[in-house]
């Protein structure tokens, strides 16, 4: 019987990039709504997009099958 392949995770895989060297790049959350409580400098920082941390990057790996 032949070992069935394990399926990505389509959400995951169209939130989250890999780079050049392996790490996985995610966006930040708390940047939809209510706005209006939270300081531009912390609006700021939540635009730019960060790396997974070394826990995570193993599971979403997996989970995205590459």
């Amino acid at each position: 019987m032949a070992k069935n392949k394990m399926k990505s995770h389509r959400g995951a895989c169209k939130r989250m990039k890999l780079t050049g060297s392996g790490k996985v790049k995610r966006n930040k959350a708390f940047k939809s709504h209510i706005l209006t409580k939270k300081a531009p400098k912390r609006k700021r920082g939540l635009r730019k997009a960060t790396t997974l941390t070394s826990a995570d990057t193993k599971r979403m790996l997996r989970s995205m099958a590459k």
